[in-house]
């Protein structure tokens, strides 16, 4: 398969940036997409220019690295996926390509397709932990939890960070991002002693760091690769309110 590219390239956040043309040649249909830009970049370091960065790790679809926008889509058009995930077969031979970083104010380019993620890093330093005494596990049947509750909270954990629910939505908001790390300790017991400080510090982090509100759109929940309801973002704001409450309240 062959395939024209449009990548973005950008020295670095002061040059300024444009889209230039690549050509992909002969590129198997089971290979995936991080891998032809390495099969671009190795024909690029061979014509001694400079290869195209991008960010990668798992490529499982796990790290939340592979933070790309392909064809005005975050992580591009196969969902649930990351763009670690999908693979040129999802592409016609001869397509344009278009492939840029992701678009969040909060995300400072750093070079080409590398974007600064730690805004997302901060909001859970925040406050996305429990305080509790570090050592040997407890024994796993010593706290009873809810198989509700369980589940629910296993399915906001399953979040892994990668951004493009701020990247999709219109206002880049990231209540998705912070909804799932809130809601993933609101529905443990372990969760419970910094339940009210949590959620006011993240969402005064998230508020810090730039990041818009939500305004339902829904864009945030139909790119994400973890599959994250927008139902926890209902979840975060009960959570804010009964907080700012009892903070007023001097609780």
């Amino acid at each position: 398969m062959n395939f024209r590219l449009k990548i973005w390239r950008q020295k670095d956040q002061r040059s300024k940036g444009r889209l230039v043309d690549y050509r992909a040649r002969d590129i198997s249909p089971e290979t995936s997409f991080l891998e032809m830009l390495d099969i671009v970049n190795d024909e690029l370091t061979e014509q001694g220019e400079s290869p195209i960065a991008f960010d990668s790790d798992c490529r499982e679809g796990i790290c939340g690295t592979c933070s790309l926008t392909i064809n005005g889509q975050a992580h591009g058009p196969q969902h649930p996926a990351a763009a670690c995930q999908i693979y040129m077969r999802r592409f016609r031979d001869g397509e344009t390509i278009t492939i840029e970083p992701f678009r969040a104010k909060p995300f400072l380019l750093v070079r080409d397709l590398v974007v600064d993620r730690s805004p997302l890093d901060r909001i859970v330093q925040a406050g996305g932990f429990i305080a509790a005494r570090a050592g040997s596990a407890p024994e796993a049947n010593s706290i009873p939890v809810p198989k509700h509750n369980a589940d629910i909270a296993m399915e906001a954990a399953a979040c892994i960070g990668c951004g493009a629910c701020a990247a999709a939505c219109p206002n880049a908001s990231a209540m998705l991002f912070t909804a799932a790390k809130v809601s993933h300790l609101a529905f443990l017991p372990q969760g419970g002693p910094e339940r009210t400080l949590r959620v006011l510090k993240m969402v005064q982090q998230m508020d810090t760091e730039g990041f818009g509100n939500c305004t339902n759109t829904y864009e945030c929940e139909a790119v994400c690769p973890a599959e994250i309801s927008a139902s926890f973002i209902a979840k975060l704001n009960r959570e804010y309110a009964v907080a700012n409450f009892r903070a007023n309240a001097g609780e």
